[in-house]
């Protein structure tokens, strides 16, 4: 019944398994991918007509992992998979970014890649099964793609690159990179550091682009196998019609593109293509083929001004950054902020600390739920651009830059046991012109330091772009949405002056090699050290104090045995404290009490609360105590905490009583001093020489005679 094609190797100790031909025979292509126990079934279907209209691949890919593959049932109120993880929509943006590029440039047909998580053995990720599973459907399908590619995860572990480290060495790493790529050229790079060297970055990509080299030769087998024949694809090119819109138009779009704002800029240009279809389709040219034609035109000559005249489409140099402008404190409420400008791009981010109950909770597949104690959000509203349209929830896109600014700053940010805040990030973009999630990281890291968070470093970041006709290049510091729109690749790169934060590189061209991998790293670590030279004039480092409206956090320390008096029962004395007290309390395991007040009065009386409750008894403390027995040599006195101590009845007051009966009774109220503690716990009070109306001690003061 079936013709199974099965292609297996030994990669990064641990045995990786293509399969095809037995499960989804009716999508173009589909190989169930195996890596350790982890199974990821991955599929492709395109449509067999093109899609009218459009001038653009319509590519959708979908990662999706089911709770199930690792015997769990999701979290929340419905018990089904439903909106899509952060994990799900990174993955799907990675696989996305990988092969995209390697489809023809003309071919517009629905096309769908979906990636299922059926089975996680909690030990490896299944997110590179994935992007090798896209890739292998793809290579046996009959949809056109140039080349065969793959990609691995590396790691950095005392000084040690690791192949596809597990989930435990992905924590002690110091470094996550993603490479993807063929045999002789690198797609898309994703990576996480703590502050590595542009040496040591450039040596794990090349570690990582060997280490992917056997899975593109298992995809070639699979391919030989199991493979059918490629479409043929027909392309319209008409070299008299591009001459005749050259000559149309040339001269208004070189005028067009000198102008230097985007708004006016943009203008012109719509008016260039209205012009030049109305010209055309009266001669009866297909409406859809001259703007195709007309916007290759617009990139040639860009391209062409870039290459042979080093000039720029707002008049810089290839190195020049844009003007910059940084402002901290910009919203008086909030606990920091900053206004960072570049250019025509611009982000308004604030930084918010709250306690470990504002942690985000994520319903992980491989961790069940788990807690996050950073987070950093990106908005990007239509206004930012210019443009009008439906406000919806956060997309791919928001989610993907929001990512990428986390990445850069999290390797700067303090440890929860020297900064036990939970902080919230928030960039609103409200300019774009160029890369607004590099202005997310300048931004963020300016309103980290203004909010008083002691982060290691200051972390800026910059977008690099590339010009490539044939064996000649140009790399492209701070490019604008243009040049990103007509370029070969957005390579975004953050730092501190120590090392490299994160990577992140998609490519429009069928791959690059390392030399202009290398030269844009340079470039672009030149271009950080000078962002980082105008943030430090705003703002040199964290400010040695919080902001007055950063919430206050006191830290004490209880038995443990007392944590379920503190709690009480079903959480009364918790709640109590915190409803009367407006503050927010965390309990530790190990008795740590963290009290989060909005201001020093809250605080006092959840301190105080929470001392009459759990509270050890100090030396030399006053305490207002409850007499719970009387006894002939002295009265067991309860103080707060529950914890009880013996007033003996030599020490009710300095003339010893014939009876303590006559004196004290079951049931008093009584102001009394701890005088020691015993080597058993035994708590010793004494009742001399305290006002039992004030609770004050009483001062003796020097007779007359002395």
């Amino acid at each position: 019944m079936f013709h199974t094609v099965t292609k297996s190797i030994e990669w990064g100790g641990r045995t990786l398994t293509l399969e095809t031909g037995k499960v989804a025979r009716q999508a173009c292509g589909a190989v169930m991918v195996s890596y350790g126990n982890t199974k990821v079934l991955c599929t492709v279907v395109s449509s067999r007509e093109s899609k009218e209209g459009i001038d653009f691949f319509p590519l959708t890919v979908v990662y999706q992992e089911k709770h199930f593959a690792a015997g769990r049932i999701p979290g929340g109120f419905l018990k089904r998979e439903s909106k899509p993880s952060e994990k799900e929509v990174l993955t799907s943006r990675l696989i996305d970014r990988s092969i995209r590029p390697l489809f023809p440039k003309n071919y517009y047909n629905d096309t769908q890649v979906i990636c299922t998580v059926l089975s996680h053995d909690l030990v490896n990720d299944s997110d590179m099964p994935a992007l090798i599973g896209a890739a292998a459907a793809i290579a046996i399908s009959d949809i056109p793609f140039s080349a065969n590619l793959a990609g691995s995860k590396i790691g950095l572990i005392d000084g040690n690159f690791i192949l596809n480290p597990n989930y435990k060495q992905v924590q002690e790493s110091d470094l996550e990179l993603v490479i993807a790529g063929t045999h002789d050229s690198v797609l898309m790079v994703e990576s996480e550091a703590y502050e590595l060297s542009e040496a040591k970055m450039l040596e794990a990509l090349r570690f990582g682009h060997e280490a992917f080299q056997p899975v593109i030769k298992l995809i070639e087998e699979l391919r030989s196998e199991a493979g059918k024949p490629k479409r043929i694809i027909t392309d319209n090119h008409d070299p008299e019609l591009k001459i005749l819109i050259k000559n149309f138009v040339q001269d208004r779009i070189l005028d067009a593109f000198k102008v230097q704002e985007k708004q006016p800029r943009r203008e012109l240009l719509a008016q260039i293509k209205e012009d030049t279809l109305a010209h055309f389709t009266a001669q009866e040219y297909d409406i859809n083929l001259v703007a195709t034609k007309l916007k290759k035109l617009e990139s040639e000559i860009i391209r062409e001004q870039i290459v042979k005249h080093n000039k720029r489409i707002d008049g810089r140099d290839s190195k020049s950054i844009r003007p910059i402008e940084c402002e901290v404190d910009y919203l008086p409420q909030t606990h920091g902020s900053a206004l960072f400008t570049r250019g025509e791009t611009q982000a308004i981010v604030v930084t918010t600390l709250g306690s470990s109950q504002d942690e985000q909770i994520i319903d992980s597949l491989e961790s069940g739920e788990i807690k996050e104690a950073f987070n950093l959000h990106y908005n990007f509203p239509p206004f930012s651009v210019g443009e009008v349209s439906m406000m919806r929830a956060p997309g791919r896109r928001e989610i993907g830059h929001g990512k990428l600014a986390w990445r850069a700053l999290r390797p700067v940010l303090p440890s929860k046991d020297v900064f036990p805040y939970t902080i919230r990030v928030v960039s609103e973009i409200t300019e774009s012109n160029g890369s607004s999630s590099m202005a997310s990281v300048c931004g963020g890291t300016l309103s980290l330091m203004d909010a008083g968070v002691p982060i290691k470093s200051p972390v800026a970041g910059i977008a690099m772009g590339l010009i490539k006709e044939q064996d000649s290049f140009v790399v492209l510091s701070d490019i604008l949405g243009d040049e990103d729109h007509l370029g070969d690749m957005d390579f975004k790169v953050t730092a501190t002056d120590d090392g490299l934060t994160a990577l992140q590189m998609d490519i429009k061209v069928t791959g690059i090699n390392f030399e202009i991998i290398e030269t844009a790293i340079h470039q672009a670590r030149q271009g950080v050290h000078h962002i980082l030279g105008i943030m430090k004039k705003t703002l040199s480092e964290p400010r040695k104090e919080l902001s007055h409206n950063a919430p206050t956090i006191f830290t004490t320390q209880i038995n443990k045995d007392k944590i379920k008096d503190l709690i009480g029962p079903g959480g009364k004395h918790i709640r109590e404290i915190c409803d009367l007290a407006k503050v927010k309390i965390d309990i530790l395991e190990d008795g740590t009490v963290k009290i989060f007040a909005s201001n020093k009065d809250s605080l006092n009386i959840a301190i105080e609360m929470v001392e009459s409750i759990a509270g050890e008894p100090q030396i030399d403390q006053v305490y207002l105590g409850k007499v719970t027995s009387v006894v002939d040599f002295g009265a067991f006195i309860t103080l707060p905490g529950n914890r009880e101590g013996l007033l003996h009845i030599s020490e009710i007051n300095k003339n010893r009583s014939e009876s303590i009966h006559d004196n004290i009774h079951k049931g008093d109220t009584l102001w009394v001093k701890v005088s020691g503690i015993d080597n058993r716990g035994k708590v010793k009070l004494t009742k001399r020489d305290i006002d039992q109306e004030t609770g004050q001690e009483i001062v003796a003061t020097a007779s007359s005679d002395e």
